[in-house]
C-alpha cells in the first residue's frame, strides 16, 4: 500500500454537504477528490483554475446602514433626475 499523509481542513458545513452530494452522484469519495485538487497544483504549477473577482454586484441593503442605503437611494434618484440612465436596450447590446 503506497503510503498516505492526512490533510485537516475546516470548511463551510453546507459547501462540504453541497459538494458530497455532487461527489456521491459523481461516484467519487471526497478523499479521491481532494487528491485530484492537489495533484491538479503540482501539473499545473499552481492552482487548476481562474481565480478572479466576481463581476461587480450590487450590495445587498442588509448590509448597509440606515444612512448608506438612503445615500444609495438618493444618488439613484438624482441620476434619474439629471438622466444619468440607461435604457434597458442599451444594457442588453453590452452583453
Amino acid at each position: 500500500m503506497a503510503k498516505t499523509a492526512n490533510v485537516f481542513t475546516r470548511v463551510d458545513p453546507q459547501i462540504k454537504e453541497q459538494a458530497e452530494n455532487i461527489l456521491n452522484q459523481l461516484g467519487i469519495p471526497m478523499s479521491n477528490a481532494v487528491g485530484m485538487f492537489l495533484r491538479q497544483i503540482v501539473l499545473q504549477n499552481g492552482i487548476p483554475f481562474e481565480m478572479k473577482l466576481p463581476p461587480s454586484k450590487p450590495l445587498g441593503y442588509h448590509r448597509l446602514s440606515e444612512e448608506e442605503f438612503d445615500a444609495a437611494l438618493q444618488e439613484g434618484y438624482d441620476d434619474i433626475i439629471n438622466g444619468r440612465v440607461v435604457s434597458s436596450q442599451e444594457v442588453k447590446a453590452e452583453r
